[in-house]
């Protein structure tokens, strides 16, 4: 039995020297006889982002995976600027997210990011006109000062004045939750609190989220078995589904019955939330706003709201507490527009004092071009088309942006691409430096460019600035701060973190 053990353990090590020793180091991966480029990808399946961008520098860019004979896993793997621009904006109309997409991501349904074509059109132009509602701009504004004022300034003051450690991703991802919640069904769940109370949502849509990361990952038939014999991550995401059917149909049910007693108005005097708007303006907007729609509509904002932005923040505050000068720059920008008087003492920021604030909208862009939220995007052309890089695509093979890669191609950002550097975005005239959103794709790019841009910068820069104007960070050194294997770039251990006033 001891003899076979260390047989297995022999063979395991040889396979693995193997692959080591024979890796292609000038191009794409190995490709073997029917298993394709597999086994390398298995190898580095733990540091999958690393292994994209080692690969992708030495492939200019764009290669070519192949995967096992018969499991349909080809895929043109790209972060070439020139690729997207043709993608996503050129030849738009025969690159949809495509059916493959769409099955891998079925538990977001018919929502705004599954869609394509006139149901996709239909959807954005109505999220568009409420968002750019005055009533609702309104209501963001008040939810998010009232969730920085409330909550996430008595939950930090609460572990500062402790000494307690802190995981400052799980404190975004609840004060994000919140915010959303509010914004998006009018309903404050309350998750930020010095309590920190179990949120059966938030952990369900974490599980989901590894649950689809590994649906790019493995071959259909494998995840055919898992779910047949109820099993591993395809479980998991069944009954995360679940939790999460359960808990959009609650607030659904709650809502419509509030609209229908006349508990809740119409045009609530702070402002109005998005399934108000969709409810009541129904017949305006020509979709049928069902409970199917509305789940999907929540559903897809939510994920949107609560973990894009939350992740943003996360690996934003983890790069200025490396870099004590920036936090500095970042600091003294806020004073600036501030009058003399009220430096040096807490307080918060109102929309038009960080609405201009340069140098941390650069920090901000920064973050996000080294550790995008959504660190890789599908596609799946209609017809056969040659891209920019000369690489022919067809039906039924996908075509995968990888943004994490982007932000690190030499080519692309220059010799300093792994710096983080705010100064990068800021022109000789001390503004706003725009960059093609082909090069920097975090809000997406062309026809589907994110509707939630503007929202999402305005929350950052609130919270940002109420943290680094009023706290020091002090993050742990014992614990790694690495990407965890997700369709979202969370870290993989949380930002585990000490907080000390600034001003006391």
């Amino acid at each position: 039995m001891a003899f076979v053990s260390f047989f297995e353990v022999f063979l395991a090590l040889l396979c693995f020297l193997f692959l080591y020793c024979f890796r292609n180091k000038h191009g794409p991966p190995m490709c073997f006889p029917i298993i394709g480029m597999m086994p390398e990808l298995l190898l580095n399946v733990h540091r999958i982002y690393d292994w994209h961008t080692e690969t992708l520098e030495r492939c200019h860019c764009t290669f070519l995976f192949k995967g096992p004979w018969f499991a349909k896993m080809n895929a043109v793997v790209t972060c070439d600027p020139a690729n997207v621009h043709y993608i996503m904006t050129c030849n738009f109309s025969n690159f949809p997210k495509g059916p493959e997409f769409k099955q891998k991501l079925d538990i977001l349904g018919d929502g705004i990011f599954n869609s394509d074509l006139d149901l996709w059109k239909n959807q954005r132009t109505a999220t568009h006109g409420f968002m750019r509602n005055p009533q609702f701009h309104k209501f963001l504004l008040k939810t998010t000062r009232d969730k920085v004022e409330k909550g996430l300034i008595r939950v930090l003051d609460h572990v500062a004045d402790r000494g307690l450690m802190v995981d400052l991703e799980d404190v975004f991802q609840r004060f994000m939750f919140d915010s959303t919640c509010i914004l998006f069904v009018g309903y404050d769940p309350r998750c930020l609190s010095v309590e920190f109370p179990e949120v059966r949502f938030s952990k369900a849509l974490d599980e989901a989220q590894e649950a689809i990361f590994y649906r790019h990952v493995w071959p259909q038939s494998f995840l055919k078995l898992q779910r047949l014999l109820n099993i591993g991550q395809e479980k998991k995401y069944k009954k995360a589904w679940e939790v999460l059917d359960d808990t959009i149909a609650t607030n659904i049910s709650r809502r419509r019955k509030e609209l229908k007693e006349g508990s809740v108005s119409e045009v609530g005097e702070d402002g109005v939330d998005l399934i108000t708007s969709y409810i009541t303006e129904e017949k305006s907007t020509g979709l049928e706003c069902d409970d199917k729609f509305l789940r999907d509509t929540i559903l897809n904002m939510m994920l949107a709201g609560r973990d894009t932005t939350s992740s943003a923040l996360t690996w934003f505050m983890w790069l200025v507490s490396k870099h004590p000068t920036v936090e500095n720059k970042i600091i003294e920008e806020l004073e600036s527009k501030i009058p003399a008087e009220e430096t040096g003492k807490r307080r918060l920021f109102n929309a038009d004092e960080v609405k201009d604030l340069v140098y941390l909208r650069g920090a901000l862009c920064e973050a996000l071009r080294l550790y995008p939220p959504v660190p890789f995007q599908h596609k799946e052309p209609l017809k056969p088309d040659m891209l920019p890089s000369g690489h022919p695509v067809g039906p039924n093979m996908r075509i995968l942006f990888n943004l994490y890669s982007m932000g690190r191609m030499k080519w692309i950002w220059g010799e300093d691409c792994s710096e983080f550097k705010p100064e990068r975005w800021i022109n000789k005239q001390g503004g706003v430096k725009r960059e093609p959103s082909y090069k920097f794709l975090s809000f997406n790019a062309g026809p589907r460019t994110c509707l939630g841009k503007g929202v999402a910068f305005y929350q950052m820069k609130t919270v940002a600035s109420a943290i680094i104007y009023n706290y020091r960070i002090h993050v742990s050194k014992e614990t790694p701060v690495v990407p965890t294997l997700s369709i979202i770039l969370h870290t993989n251990n949380g930002l585990k973190t000490r907080i000390s006033s600034r001003w006391d």
